[in-house]
């Protein structure tokens, strides 16, 4: 009742709004293709279907960002949209900088390690990224970003359960262009981005963007004397266009590159040390975590080609070939303590090649869509865990290989019963299969010879596993839409979504259950303890959207009902192998959720009067709203399966979210002074499946501001932007190895009222934090 209440009081101060406009200005908004406002009405044009439409005859929940927007609006990366963003949580994952945690409406993945889909999917000009390295995508020469909620499928690219991501990045002009910007602030942010391109001819065009993104770190780590939470990265973009601007065929060649040498992200501790004693540090963004080898290193690269063709004036070829390859090392050290306690060093390998056609045809009442999706992949996890403490210098290698390949067609079609009447239905069937090889060794004296440890081997494998599954699957999808009047649509749809099962990268085979006489588990036991099943939803959505007082107003909302069953949840426990407490994967298909919810947005301009002036006065707002609960959760306590649905919660989906941005642009000289202010809340976030109030972050809110002058015709720009202007301390993720119950859930404690470890002699309670206040001032010049 307390945060429906803030909620409430947050959305009245802000103002609500409504699902598939963004919550910047709605003058900077975008969908899928192209967005732009049609003769100063905030009509916005969109093909988020694959072809132009008004975003109001969409029934699609989206919300979208123009690159101008965020440029104008101090984004950094992708994780700043997801404040703004109804019923999604976007953060980079605990330890890492550049790994993306991602849930919309309930449904997400935290882990990531191979074996685990991600329930949300990141694509990068219209190609699917496989895997979550790498892909805390930094914002710069971004044409837009497109939020889409609810099982995606139909339309485009892989198959996704909960929802899609698309960054979009800028086509070459027909003509030369250069655009320069910078950016100094606090805690020493200094950032450049270089875009060039040029015409080679009439039909040719290449260009190119740097990036160098730097900043100190928000703390330190007190034990080897490195800036924590700093920012060190070189990026690069470069593409060759054939055709385009009126000629039938456009084909686009992409590169991208980006080097991330940023230090590890140390959490800070929540608990004293058991055994040292170690306080809790007063910085919440320092740390003393020990482990620096290997050297936190990341490096992400990839090629497209994106061929789009008019065979006919109603029929559209289209192909999508791309390929890419991303190697992580990172240094986890878990108990951010000097001691190797729990530290885990890491390496992540992924590759992968996809392809994708698409044929569209549109022509008179009826508009289709086909396609067919191919994907490749394969993702290499190696990690140590170093229990140094516990036992000897014990250590527990794995080497985790699991490789997907996976094959769909899809189409849609939609019908103009009348002018007033609309049928879509679609559908895609999708093989999956996945192969894994699993091999865990221990080692004494010291960690792995894979990390450079001198340790040896100590007894024979606890898993060494090899073995594939197949997952089919068709998942259909329809919708209806009646428009009373061109300016208002009323729609419902139903689909449906698919998540391929998989194999534990981190379970230990000798723990599976076996019958047989010697007590050694066969190979098919194994098997079937590491796997588990695919996860399947069934999303219904009601919605409007309406364009007000002659354009002065964009709404919509829309109402959802998702049953979310065969739900798969990773997760890390303490358990014991030959007697030696350890580091364990469990995972399970729970059982079943149901996720509920409202999501509003809207965007509209205050004061008509002003426009004769050229002052322009925009209020935006969006208000999200889910009831997210496990109706069953299953896990096996004793031997004996029990449902524990009752004392479990939904991780990383907090019950209310809000924003709200106040923007006033008036001119000022020959040029035009923008100045814009966001208030945003979220409610309380529990981290994981298990509430822990030591861990789970209470309901906050963040406030915003940006005062951004750009000269005539574009030319220059200088803006000065402030982020977190409260300094509000508040967790986005963390680590926890702690004696709870079972079954309820409830945390052990011991006499000093601190939780009692589960793991490791010093105990295990760390949290990452979101960014502390920063200003700082972006400059941009553009020829």
């Amino acid at each position: 009742m307390r945060d429906f209440q803030k909620a409430i009081r947050f959305a009245a101060l802000s103002t609500v709004a409504l699902t598939g406009l963004t919550t910047a200005p709605l003058s900077a908004q975008a969908t899928d293709a192209v967005a732009e406002e049609a003769d100063d009405s905030n009509v916005i044009i969109v093909s988020a279907r694959r072809r132009d439409e008004r975003l109001i005859d969409v029934p699609i929940a989206i919300t979208a960002y123009s690159g101008e927007a965020l440029e104008r609006q101090g984004a950094v990366d992708i994780t700043d949209i997801g404040l703004t963003t109804p019923n999604t949580t976007l953060e980079s994952s605990r330890g890492t900088n550049s790994t993306l945690s991602a849930f919309i409406r309930g449904i997400g993945q935290q882990d990531p390690v191979s074996g685990f889909e991600q329930g949300v999917g990141i694509y990068l000009d219209d190609v699917y990224l496989n895997r979550p390295q790498a892909a805390v995508l930094d914002i710069y020469d971004v044409e837009r970003i497109e939020v889409l909620r609810g099982p995606q499928g139909t339309l485009y690219g892989r198959n996704t359960i909960g929802g899609a991501i698309k960054y979009v990045t800028k086509r070459l002009p027909d003509e030369p262009s250069f655009k320069a910007r910078a950016t100094y602030g606090t805690y020493d942010q200094a950032e450049a981005v270089v875009t060039a391109s040029m015409p080679i001819s009439d039909i040719v065009r290449i260009g190119a963007s740097g990036a160098r993104l730097s900043r100190g770190g928000f703390g330190t780590n007190l034990t080897n004397g490195l800036e924590n939470y700093n920012k060190d990265i070189w990026a690069a973009r470069g593409s060759l266009e054939f055709g385009g601007y009126g000629e039938p065929v456009l084909v686009r060649i992409s590169g991208d590159y980006t080097k991330d040498e940023s230090n590890p992200r140390g959490g800070h501790r929540l608990i004293p040390g058991d055994q040292s004693g170690a306080p809790v540090l007063a910085d919440v963004f320092d740390t003393r975590g020990g482990l620096n080898d290997p050297v936190q290193d990341i490096e992400a690269y990839g090629l497209a080609m994106n061929i789009t063709a008019s065979l006919t004036d109603t029929v559209t070829f289209k192909s999508i070939s791309a390929w890419r390859k991303d190697d992580t090392a990172t240094p986890i050290d878990f108990d951010a303590l000097p001691a190797v306690d729990l530290d885990v060093p890491g390496i992540y390998r992924n590759e992968q090649i996809s392809q994708e056609f698409q044929l569209q045809y549109d022509g008179g009442p009826v508009q289709a869509l086909v396609g067919f999706y191919y994907l490749d992949a394969t993702a290499d996890t190696l990690f140590d865990v170093r229990l140094f403490t516990t036992f000897n210098g014990f250590t527990a290698f794995t080497q985790a290989n699991v490789d997907t390949e996976t094959y769909a067609i899809f189409g849609d079609f939609t019908y103009d019963l009348t002018d007033q009447f609309s049928l879509s239905l679609g559908g895609r069937y999708t093989w999956d299969e996945r192969s894994a090889s699993i091999l865990r060794q221990n080692f004494l004296g010291g960690g792995s010879p894979t990390f450079g440890g001198a340790g040896v081997l100590f007894g024979g494998p606890s898993t060494d596993f090899e073995g594939s599954a197949e997952f089919k699957k068709f998942t259909p999808r329809a919708s209806i839409s009646y428009k009373p009047t061109p300016e208002h649509n009323i729609y419902a749809s139903f689909s449906q979504g698919f998540k391929g099962g998989g194999f534990d990268p981190r379970g230990v085979g000798v723990n599976a259950p076996t019958t047989n006489a010697n007590g050694i588990p066969s190979d098919d036991e194994v098997a079937d303890f590491l796997s588990f099943r695919p996860e399947k939803v069934d999303s219904y959505e009601i919605g409007y959207k309406g364009s007000l007082f002659n354009g002065a107003l964009n709404v919509a909302v829309a109402g959802f009902y998702t049953d979310y069953t065969d739900v798969q949840i990773p997760g890390s426990v303490a358990c014991t192998v030959g007697g030696i407490a350890t580091f364990c994967g469990v995972i399970s298909n729970a059982g079943k959720a149901t996720l509920k919810g409202l999501e509003l947005e809207a965007s509209g301009r205050l004061a008509e009067d002003f426009a004769a002036s050229g002052d322009r006065l925009t209020l935006s707002g969006a208000l999200g709203y889910i009831d997210a609960q496990y109706d069953e959760y299953i896990t096996n306590i004793g031997g004996v399966p029990t449902d524990v649905a009752d004392f479990r919660e939904v991780q990383n989906t907090p019950k209310w979210t809000a924003s709200g941005t106040l923007a006033y642009t008036t001119p000022l000289g020959d040029g035009d002074l923008y100045f814009g202010t966001t208030l945003s809340y979220r409610s309380t976030t529990n981290q994981f499946e298990i509430a822990n109030p030591f861990i789970d972050q209470k309901g906050f809110a963040l406030w915003d501001a940006n005062l951004v002058y750009t000269a005539p015709d574009d030319r220059w720009s200088i803006g000065i932007h402030g982020k977190n202007l409260t300094n509000k301390k508040y967790r986005t993720s963390g680590y926890s190895f702690i004696i709870a119950d079972p079954v309820t859930g409830a945390i052990a404690t011991g006499a000093n009222g601190l939780p009692i470890s589960s793991l490791g002699t010093e105990g295990t309670l760390t949290g990452f934090y979101g960014n502390p206040r920063q200003v700082f001032v972006t400059a941009g010049v553009k020829f």
